[in-house]
C-alpha cells in the first residue's frame, strides 16, 4: 500500500469517529519534509481525541496490518500524534490545532480537505 493510500485509511479512521476538519498535507514535494503525508484532524473534547487515536489504529491494522512506529500525547495533553513513518496521523483540540498551526508551518504543501458529519 502507498503512503498517500494509507493517508486515505488514516482519514477514514478519523471519520469513523466524527473527527472534525479533517485535512491531508502531500508534503512529498515540500523541501525537507520529515515525512510524506500528514494526516490532521479536530477532535470537540478529550474523550473524543482519545477515541479517534484508537480508531486509527483499529483502522490501519484492519486495513494494513500496521502498528505506529511511535505515539505521543493523550486527550488530556489536548492533542495526539501517531508516527506510521511515511504518514503522520495528528489529532487535536481546537486550542492546540491553532497553537501548531501545521497547515501554516507547511504551507506549501498541497491540502486535501476530506468531508466530515
Amino acid at each position: 500500500m502507498g503512503a498517500e493510500e494509507f493517508a486515505h485509511v488514516v482519514a477514514k479512521g478519523m471519520q469513523e469517529m466524527k473527527a472534525q476538519q479533517i485535512e491531508i498535507l502531500d508534503l512529498r514535494k515540500v523541501k525537507n519534509a520529515v515525512t510524506d503525508f500528514f494526516v490532521i484532524c479536530t477532535a470537540t473534547s478529550d474523550t473524543q481525541l482519545d477515541s479517534i487515536v484508537d480508531s486509527i489504529e483499529k483502522e490501519v491494522k484492519e486495513t494494513a496490518g500496521e502498528k505506529a512506529f511511535a505515539t505521543e500525547g493523550t486527550g488530556s495533553q489536548g492533542w495526539a500524534l501517531l508516527d506510521y513513518i511515511n504518514v503522520v496521523a495528528h489529532v487535536f483540540l481546537p486550542k492546540k490545532r491553532e497553537f501548531y498551526a501545521l497547515e501554516e508551518l507547511w504551507g506549501d504543501a498541497k491540502v486535501f480537505k476530506l468531508p466530515t458529519e
